[in-house]
């Protein structure tokens, strides 16, 4: 193998996905010579925007912001390089009868429509909402912290213990019995307590299941809910918004930041595996043969492909091999991405006097949840568990050209499609015919709701689980690295008494989502292990 001393550096980053980079961001920005290696042309994992027909862009992954922690946006001047948030500000839930439900920003009018359907539940929504707002608050300060180790004696481990305890017991006894149901129950079950409308309870578990792959009844969707709610632009809680330029804008600030601090970030460079010398990390191996030399590794990949496939397989102890292949990483969810050429129009505002905004109906500028009753949402869950699609899956859908026109030719527009379930192991495997039946699926399924819509396809773009393993290198297709299962958090996750960005490798630590605080485009778990690495304490 050839060795490049050129490129002997502090700290080799394996993945430029958005936790890479932010890792990398940081560690350069206290003086640390940083070098980053992604696999694609593009840095950002599945944070990127491609424009995959010439005119259209996509954010072909993930597609809205809203995890991202402020901190990282301050610490990191993320504006100064180019973040630009614009709020998606409305969840249209249309059905099949021709009714409807809208959410808005606007808490009022949101209230008012509910009343439409329930007065009932108008009056518990107000109460709902300040709950989950205590649950955000309470949650927030555990994202951005380390987490203990329950099994250690370590001074450092028993202070942030004593820390976590004394923040649980100043939420109050109300609270915690809250946080704790949220914690163990399904989403189903929880909403339940509060409403009565089948329509609100369906769109709104609906985000209780969004990359698990479990049913609106199944326990532990009600965290996942909450995963969800935490969701926070200029300090508004559940708040949710698209990225001007789509969600590789993200990623591009913070490279943009991490270069700004001196740090290298190279494409095209995938790592084959990571070098050891007496049970400690020195550097990786590239594929084309190279070495980089490192005094410290950082894995923005998933635990299973970090451990299983960079690492030799006697390097580390077998209780933790086990722990990590029983790691869950399923996939259930797919993404379909269209080109049109005209907006769609939904028979349920047909002939209604709905207010536009430069001619444009503003339903249509936030987001579209094809989610009309638990049951449908059940239903589509049973088609997974039998190894197939959903044959009427769940859609959340955006049309970011409507925020952004500058993500599609004039007169044109983008639609992001996500569809759950898709199960990763699907009956007979993914093959092009079966990604095309499924692309078809959620046309048809979307044009029960606008009728119109199929004539308007331009292009198609369907990502199968598979397709995100093998595109952004997510084991499994899970959009999260790992399931948001309640023995896969905090200091369960990755697996337990490694749940501190370290490793049982000197000097080697993981930075991606199979980490603390879990997926979605929070850079939370990056922050943390730069933070942890900076820390410089040892085992």
């Amino acid at each position: 193998m050839a060795r490049s001393d050129a490129h002997d550096v502090d700290v080799v980053v394996a993945g430029g996905g958005h936790n890479g980079l932010t890792a990398a961001a940081y560690l350069a920005r206290a003086g640390r010579r940083v070098v980053v290696l992604e696999r694609r042309h593009v840095v950002g994992g599945a944070a990127v925007t491609e424009e995959l027909f010439p005119g259209f862009k996509y954010s072909v992954a993930s597609y809205v912001v809203s995890l991202l922690r402020p901190e990282i946006i301050r610490d990191l001047e993320l504006q100064r390089h180019g973040l630009e948030i614009l709020p998606l500000e409305s969840t249209f839930t249309p059905l099949p009868d021709g009714d409807y439900l809208m959410r808005w920003a606007d808490h009022d009018l949101t209230r008012r429509e509910i009343a439409r359907h329930s007065p009932h539940d108008a009056e518990a929504y107000d109460e709902f909402g300040q709950l989950m707002l205590q649950m955000a608050r309470a949650v927030k300060p555990i994202l951005g912290m380390v987490p203990p180790d329950p099994g250690s004696l370590h001074p450092r481990e028993l202070l942030r213990l004593g820390s976590l305890g004394r923040h649980m017991r100043n939420l109050g006894e109300k609270n915690l019995y809250a946080l704790v149901k949220l914690l163990t129950m399904s989403a189903a079950d929880f909403l339940d307590e509060w409403f009565e409308g089948e329509l609100l309870k369906a769109t709104m578990s609906a985000s209780g299941i969004i990359g698990t792959f479990l049913g609106p009844r199944s326990p532990g969707t009600a965290y996942v809910l909450l995963h969800h709610y935490m969701g926070e632009i200029d300090g508004v809680f559940r708040a949710w918004g698209f990225a001007r330029g789509g969600n590789g804008a993200v990623s591009q600030a913070i490279a943009g930041a991490a270069r700004r601090w001196g740090a290298e970030i190279r494409t095209e460079a995938p790592v084959a595996q990571i070098l050891l010398r007496n049970g400690e990390a020195i550097g990786v191996v590239l594929e084309s043969g190279e070495e980089i030399r490192a005094r410290t590794v950082v894995s923005g990949m998933d635990p299973r492909r970090t451990f299983l496939k960079l690492l030799p397989p006697d390097s580390l102890p077998p209780e933790f091999m086990d722990a990590v292949e029983r790691y869950r990483t399923r996939g259930s969810s797919a993404k379909v991405n269209l080109a049109l050429d005209a907006l769609p129009e939904f028979t349920a505002l047909a002939g209604k006097d709905v207010p536009r905004q430069g001619g444009v109906p503003p339903h249509l500028r936030g987001a579209v949840s094809v989610s009309p009753s638990l049951d449908y949402l059940e239903r589509a869950y049973d088609d997974a568990r039998q190894g197939e699609f959903s044959q009427r899956p769940y859609l959340d859908i955006i049309i970011p050209s409507l925020i952004d026109p500058g993500m599609a030719p004039p007169g044109k527009h983008v639609m992001s499609v996500f569809c759950q379930y898709a199960p990763y192991d699907l009956e007979g495997g993914w093959s092009d015919a079966q990604r095309q039946a499924l692309g078809q699926t959620v046309v048809d399924t979307l044009a029960e709701y606008a009728p119109d819509l199929e004539k308007s396809i331009l292009h198609c773009q369907v990502l199968t689980p598979w397709d995100l393993e093998e595109t952004f290198g997510l084991t499994g297709g899970n959009i999260f690295q790992g399931e948001l299962a309640l023995q896969q958090l905090f200091f369960l996750r990755p697996v337990p008494g490694w749940a501190g960005y370290r490793t049982p490798i000197r000097n080697l630590f993981l930075c991606g989502s199979g980490t603390h605080p879990g997926g979605g485009v929070s850079g939370a778990p990056g922050r943390l292990a730069a933070l942890t690495i900076l820390g410089g304490r040892r085992e």
